[in-house]
């Protein structure tokens, strides 16, 4: 019996070591070559390219990219960025097609129908087909450079392709544009606030309305038609309209316009600088997500010569420096989207209504395959503004009257003539300020505000991107669905880019952006009225003008500033709450407090207990009043209802504070001490009752989230990225949050996706960091290099000669 169970622990031994030898086979044969020569074969007469090319790979694995062409350099980074970020290629190329089911199954469904229905993949093909000969050259040049890795050079591809029993697919030209409309799609779905109006409209008068959702700072409400009138006379809404949700997240895979994201930008000319050369900031917030939405890389080239931040999937730097220039993006946050109420045909659903009478719809069938189920068919019905969207957004059919009434959606980056691409190239070869702004005339979408500087010294920035002129008729102003049949809602034509918001060398010496709006109250075409409060901006301008000079240090240190200027000024109603609570934590909290002053440092109590009592102030004053959607979109895509808290209280509009369920009326200071109290109990419930433990570091960890293993527990905590940050959704070092999930409320979301600095005097010292790595593997050693250094914001040399490269790869064909 023990000679059995001797030989049967050496055989489990020898399976044990066999099966640790293949999955070591397979994990080293997913890592990439960085040394040596690759020979590719050329599967057409025409070689894949011209000549060798060179990509070094420096100390933090910034490859650097030197070919004899243009293409062949494009060429190469679609190779590396198939090597680092393989399946992050495959996420972004399912997602944009709209072809995510067939590998993730029925779960996808939401985001493949969103997708078609919109056109995705169509609207691609219609603007890579119009872009100029050179340009479809580099995207055909990319697209090689991904599928000759792939073909010719993986070993085993990353463990999420086994995982999800799946293989890489093919790369073509029209995923690159197809991507960057999904980009466009993540930093403009400005529909979703129509939407919440809409359902807001149903039980609320447009007067409250404006009061939950305020216009920009202390601006008044713009005037416009009463569209819960309207809404109302016309009969949109179902009679047995159900407790109504709202699209709080279209997909796990898109953001689409999620209130609050944003960016910081600022640029300082030289008499503001201690070199005497200008100095640009950028700290584009995003999702956070690994592998992280960047990927710093160097191209040189005959005419580009170009170090940044590129997106996997599109050939070229999107935000970086050349030898001559620096920039930086943050989203503009127009509204360029409009949602259009369509009148269906009583005695025809196939017919809508016009200006001129009824007319059919334009209908397209599309076919979705499903793992493991039967193909889907998705039949699409489009009108000449774009297409039908009413059953991919879900939660709109509970409260409106889908038989009578369906809503199409107008969109720009939809255009057959988006020639975005075009621009990122154009900033790669400017070699000023002014050239750079001539380029940004090709931009379409996403609307960006660009800070630009050159070493002669320019500074500029303009608010590039196509936005849409609504006519002085149109009562609605884009805030809310129009009745498609009226002319008046249509747009007129497009605001001229020399009218777009800029500013070329002011004599203040500084420019700065947050999306804040970027333009005074007399500009005559109004850009949108769902600005994002300023308070980043506010706080980049005091510590602007805190100092007669600047230096990359003390733009490192603001970029690494958490003072919170909402926190300041709910901090005197927090303090009246805290010393009228009778809370058994009270005590305890009041000491971990007591030196707060609005600074949300990661190693604190005081963040987070403060960041509860205004979770619970909002809740408290606003859910109850308002219809289910906005409960169901609080704190998440929707809005988190601090911006009209805070107004309700500068207003002294106590209103509402009151409980109607009670006789009597309560005061803003007796809900402020209920949501103390609540708060206590919720961070007790979260945290245990141990005060002293609290810390708003770890509640505010950020989360780099894996797509899609991240939402699988077991999986996570292997591919996840998490790390404590400091900072909320007010300050510059930003962290936004999901107050809606209830489990981790404040964990941070939604934060700083890379940080740059951009010394004009010696572009060689500039900076950057972002919040993963360079590689998409996790098995590599670059899967979260970068991550500690993000959250203490230190950062890393953004060199196109690093001092000392560490490994060098040759890219070569046979022909």
């Amino acid at each position: 019996m023990i000679r059995w169970l001797k030989r049967l622990a050496r055989v489990a031994f020898l399976l044990v070591f066999i099966f640790a030898g293949v999955a070591a086979v397979i994990v080293s044969r997913s890592l990439p070559r960085e040394q040596g020569v690759v020979t590719l074969a050329s599967a057409s007469e025409q070689p894949l390219i011209s000549a060798d090319v060179s990509v070094r790979r420096d100390g933090a694995g910034v490859p650097h990219i030197k070919a004899k062409s243009r293409e062949d350099a494009y060429f190469a980074l679609g190779f590396v960025h198939a090597q680092d970020r393989l399946w992050q290629l495959e996420m972004n190329r399912r997602i944009a097609s709209g072809e995510l089911s067939e590998i993730l199954g029925e779960s996808a469904l939401p985001t493949d129908k969103f997708i078609r229905t919109l056109g995705v993949p169509r609207a691609a093909e219609k603007q890579y087909a119009k872009l100029p000969a050179d340009a479809r050259a580099a995207l055909q040049a990319y697209a090689a450079g991904v599928n000759a890795y792939i073909d010719q050079e993986m070993g085993s591809p990353p463990v999420e392709f086994w995982l999800t029993r799946s293989q890489p697919g093919h790369w073509r030209p029209t995923d690159s544009v197809a991507w960057l409309i999904i980009m466009a799609l993540d930093l403009g779905g400005n529909f979703n606030q129509e939407l919440m109006r809409t359902a807001l409209a149903r039980t609320m008068t447009t007067a409250e309305i404006w009061q939950v959702m305020p216009p920009f700072a202390s601006d008044p409400v713009p005037e416009s038609a009463d569209w819960a009138a309207l809404y109302r006379d016309l009969g949109i809404y179902r009679k047995d309209a159900k407790q109504a949700t709202l699209p709080t997240q279209i997909s796990p895979f898109l953001s689409a316009g999620v209130e609050g994201l944003g960016s910081n930008n600022w640029v300082v000319s030289g008499a503001r600088s201690e070199s005497g050369k200008p100095l640009l900031a950028n700290d584009p917030h995003l999702g956070l997500s690994v592998p992280a939405i960047w990927h710093v890389a160097h191209l040189e080239a005959p005419d580009l010569d170009v170090i940044g931040a590129a997106l996997p999937g599109v050939p070229g730097v999107v935000l970086g420096r050349n030898r001559r220039i620096a920039w930086g993006f943050t989203n503009t946050g127009p509204d360029v989207q409009d949602l259009y109420i369509e009148q269906i045909d009583a005695s025809d659903a196939k017919r809508y209504r016009t200006a001129d009478g009824f007319a059919a719809f334009e209908t397209r069938k599309e076919i979705i395959k499903v793992k493991g189920q039967a193909d889907i068919s998705l039949d699409v019905r489009m009108t000449p503004r774009g297409p039908v969207v009413t059953d991919v957004l879900p939660g709109v059919a509970d409260y409106l009257d889908v038989n009578r009434y369906q809503l199409s959606l107008r969109w720009t980056a939809l255009d057959d003539d988006n020639s975005s691409f075009l621009a990122i190239e154009g900033l790669a070869r400017a070699k000023n300020v002014a050239e750079a702004r001539e380029a940004l005339k090709f931009h379409v979408a996403p609307a960006q505000n660009v800070v630009i500087a050159d070493v002669d010294g320019a500074i500029g920035f303009i608010a590039a991107g196509r936005i849409p002129i609504r006519k002085p008729e149109n009562d609605l102003k884009g805030l809310a669905p129009a009745p498609g049949w009226d002319a008046r809602y249509d747009w007129a034509g497009f605001i001229p880019f020399d009218e777009l918001p800029q500013a070329m060398n002011p004599a203040e010496g500084m420019i700065a952006t947050a999306n804040q709006r970027i333009h005074a109250p007399d500009y005559p075409h109004p850009l949108t009225y769902d600005w994002t409060a300023p308070d980043r901006y506010n706080r980049i301008m005091q510590l602007l003008g805190s100092r007669e000079k600047h230096t990359v240090a003390s733009f490192r240190a603001m970029q690494s500033d958490v003072r919170s200027l909402a926190a300041e000024r709910l901090l005197p109603r927090f303090r009246a709450a805290e010393t009228a609570s009778s809370h058994r934590l009270a005590a305890a909290a009041r000491t971990a407090t007591k030196n707060f002053d609005g600074e949300m440092i990661a190693d604190a109590a005081g963040p987070l207990i403060l960041s509860a009592f205004a979770d619970q102030f909002a809740r408290a004053a606003f859910l109850d009043k308002t219809p289910a959607p906005v409960a169901n979109g609080y704190g998440g895509i929707m809005r988190d209802f601090r911006v009209a808290l805070d107004r309700a209280l500068q207003q002294n509009d106590s209103s509402w504070c009151d409980d109607p369920r009670t006789p009597q009326r309560e005061t803003c200071d007796d809900l402020a001490e209920i949501a103390y109290d609540r708060a206590l109990d919720d961070l007790s419930r979260l945290y245990g009752d141990d005060v002293a433990n609290w810390r708003w570091g770890v509640a505010h960890a950020a989360r780099s989230e894996h797509r899609p293993l991240g939402r699988v527990p077991f999986l996570a905590r292997f591919f996840d990225i998490v790390v404590p940050t400091g900072g909320d959704a007010y300050t510059i070092n930003v962290g936004r949050l999901n107050l809606n999930d209830r489990a981790a409320p404040f964990m941070n979301r939604h934060a700083a996706s890379l940080r740059a600095i951009y010394d004009l005097n010696d572009l060689e010292s500039s900076r950057f960091v972002y919040q993963t790595g360079q590689s998409g593997n996790v098995f590599s050693r670059r899967y979260r290099d970068f991550s500690e250094r993000w959250a203490r914001v230190e950062d890393l040399p953004l060199a196109m000669e690093p001092a000392g490269s560490v490994q060098e790869l040759t890219l070569r064909v046979t022909h």
